[in-house]
């Protein structure tokens, strides 16, 4: 089955791109400034191809919401945030930050970033931080999105970007497996290539506890034990050794380490496998002859398997399987990972992680810091070490050593991190906050200092989508009020800091230059990509390192990227999640999103459309489930895990395993599905296990017994 999707004929307006997911859809904006918008698909764009979801049609209305912030807010004596002017907010932060670390060291001030920012603002704010505060601790929420991928991509490859083909490539796959992702829901115009890649006779095979619409739509469906995809890859694995389906030549050719790993996965008999993932051996046969004899064949993987604490070793572990297979680097073929914030590919490249510089250059190398700091007008020396990542950034929060003074840019971390209860005590316990952002959310009822920003519709930068394709967001109009751009933002704390002359402009195209040159020689190379070449050809796929070169819309096609050439495989062994169903708790619970809303809900909960059509998250729920606890549709059930509790309505739903419960993480305060959820850290790229936690049913009501919620 597959959603319906508005398609709409582009109207002559301003053209740009969708302020959500990471296909970022090119959109035609009509009837500027500030009366009658509408939002169309833009069918020149290659990648939407003119469609848009409810969300992107719906998004004018955040432009001239009445509830935008239109001036500065500060907190005052009486605990009210109250009207400011920008002079006297700038300038209270550049105070409270330097009373923090003459108080507690540069260290204890901390910078929150966003996978919704533009490239220009994300290489702005890790300067910002590195520079002027000379502090470690920045990261993001990009964090929570796929870092593990990220991380396997990089071991395995030498180089990490979602999908390192086009999309268009999807529709040459004769058989695309997707593990933990509902693209149907999440990247709704997507579901285009799927439905033409089955078309011209192509299988899909989907992989998830849940019969999501996506699912609906394949030939195959495989309701997996939720934390067992690491045991499915291995298993799968030992299936094309023993059928001999291997492509040994490639293995010989272009890969390294198999041997280990052919060893280790011989413990993975279908049998295990069977036993651990709940899928039968047939259908595990079936599978794995399908990825090896209906070729060229693809992989993409979402956040069901990456949310893990041991997300790294599953991506491996499916990349290992497509490398076995030698389906890696031919049209059609090959590992992706579908991203899902806006930017959250060019969000991780130029500075924003803990870990790393512009140009996916990496702090803690040398080399790599000489290069930024030459740009930057800087010494090497004075630049910081690797930082927190973003879980433990959040958790040092008014902790001793920790973080006393925090920025948040773009990122409603209070709803989207997990053990939310946990992470509204450590917002609670900061000497000073400040948020940048649209409207008032979750987070900023903790802060100091609310500074209005301006919104996609209203500003100039670039993006990089879930291709690594580089794409221009276009103004449409101007902001409202007394409201900046985060970039002006920047500045203006830049030179009342005293370092004006690092941060010269708060023009996109001015930022743009100098970040081509800090990227330039880097594994992210942006240096020959300009703002017309953007425009011109819809579009850049980095690495592109001058401006001669026609960008790499296919990378691995002759090689990759480690010093040999060669990719590398990684022997890695299924192991317990953080927080595992016991006796007490006895059932799985897993988090996701609605197609009508959107990560954190700061955005689509603000348009009442959406709000309209889902205004609160609902449980699914087995119906045998639901039958032995007698719950009805719209009951209230009660949930608990080792960290709290959150009331739901249910929704029986026939597709979700029976030991499995599932609720979007949308919604802040009472009703957050973050509640329930642990924090267990992926030992390698330091992303959470959200997707995993143990919970139990506490209690049900039936839904007139329901009292209202003050």
């Amino acid at each position: 089955m597959s959603i319906p999707l508005p398609l709409h004929e582009p109207s002559p307006g301003a053209k740009t791109h969708c302020p959500y997911c990471a296909f970022q859809c090119g959109t035609v904006i009509s009837g500027m400034p500030q009366a009658n918008v509408t939002i169309t698909g833009d069918s020149d764009f290659p990648v939407n191809r003119g469609r848009l979801c409810i969300k992107g049609w719906t998004a004018s209305v955040l432009l001239n919401h009445s509830e935008r912030l239109t001036q500065p807010l500060v907190r005052g004596t009486d605990g009210r945030l109250s009207p400011a002017t920008w002079e006297s907010a700038l300038d209270l932060i550049v105070r409270r930050f330097q009373e923090t670390q003459a108080s507690h060291g540069r260290e204890a001030v901390g910078v929150f970033g966003s996978g919704a920012l533009t490239n220009e603002k994300a290489y702005w704010l890790g300067k910002f931080a590195r520079v002027v505060l000379r502090t470690p601790h920045i990261d993001y929420n990009g964090r929570y999105c796929m870092s593990s991928a990220a991380a396997a991509g990089n071991r395995a490859f030498g180089i990490d970007r979602g999908l390192p083909f086009p999309v268009s490539d999807i529709v040459q796959a004769r058989t695309l497996m997707i593990i933990g992702s509902n693209p149907f829901e999440t990247l709704p115009p997507i579901s285009q290539w799927f439905e033409q890649q089955q078309a011209s006779g192509g299988t899909l095979i989907v992989v998830d506890p849940r019969r999501t619409p996506t699912a609906e739509s394949a030939q195959i469906y495989l309701p997996i034990t939720p934390g067992s995809d690491l045991a499915l890859a291995n298993g799968l694995l030992y299936l094309a050794l023993e059928e001999r389906l291997l492509d040994e030549q490639f293995i010989r050719t272009r890969t390294t380490g198999f041997d280990a790993v052919r060893r280790t996965v011989l413990a993975y008999h279908p049998a295990e496998t069977e036993r651990r993932t709940g899928i039968s051996e047939s259908m595990l046969r079936q599978t794995v002859r399908l990825l090896a004899k209906q070729g060229p064949s693809m992989i993409l993987t979402g956040r069901g398997p990456e949310q893990q604490s041991k997300g790294v070793d599953t991506v491996l572990g499916f990349i290992n399987l497509a490398l076995a297979l030698g389906q890696v680097g031919q049209p059609g073929s090959g590992y992706g990972c579908l991203t899902g914030q806006g930017n959250g590919q060019g969000g991780r490249e130029h500075g924003q992680k803990a870990d790393q510089l512009p140009g996916y250059r990496l702090i803690e190398v040398d080399a790599h810091r000489e290069h930024v700091a030459r740009v930057w007008g800087v010494e090497p020396s004075s630049l910081p070490r690797k930082g927190r990542s973003a879980s433990e950034l959040l958790d040092s929060l008014g902790q001793p050593d920790g973080i006393n003074a925090l920025m948040v840019m773009g990122s409603n971390v209070a709803v989207a991190s997990p053990d939310a209860s946990r992470i509204a005590k450590r917002l609670d316990s900061l000497d000073f906050l400040v948020v940048c952002d649209a409207f008032l959310n979750e987070t900023s009822a903790f802060a100091d200092v609310v500074l209005p920003v301006s919104q996609w519709a209203e500003e100039e930068g670039t993006m990089t989508n879930l291709e690594g394709r580089v794409i221009h967001r276009r103004p449409a109009q101007s902001p409202p009020g007394e409201v900046r751009s985060d970039l002006e933002v920047i500045v203006g704390l830049a030179s009342r800091f005293g370092f004006g002359r690092q941060f010269p402009s708060a023009q996109p195209r001015d930022i743009f230059e100098e970040f081509r040159r800090a990227t330039s020689g880097g594994l992210a190379d942006y240096a020959g990509i300009t703002y017309d070449r953007i425009d011109e050809q819809q579009g850049i796929f980095w690495p592109c390192p001058d401006e001669n070169h026609p960008g790499t819309p296919r990378l691995f096609a002759d090689r990759f990227y480690h010093a040999d050439g060669k990719a590398k495989f990684h022997v890695v062994e299924d192991r317990p999640g953080g927080d595992e169903p016991d006796a007490a708790f006895p059932l799985y619970f897993t988090t996701g999103r609605y197609l009508e809303h959107y990560n954190s809900g700061a955005q689509t909960r603000q348009v009442g459309e959406l709000s309209k059509r889902r205004s609160k998250p609902g449980l699914q729920i087995h119906p045998e489930l639901a039958q032995h606890w007698s719950i009805d549709d719209g009951s209230l059930v009660m949930i608990e895990s080792r960290r709290g509790r959150v009331e739901f309505f249910a929704e029986r739903h026939p597709g979700i395993r029976p030991d499995t419960l599932f609720a979007p993480f949308h919604w802040g305060g009472r009703d957050a599905a973050n509640i329930l959820t642990q924090g267990a850290l992926d030992p390698i790229s330091r992303m959470p296990e959200i997707k995993l936690s143990a919970v139990r049913i506490i209690g049900v009501r039936p839904p007139e017994s329901m009292e209202p919620r003050t």
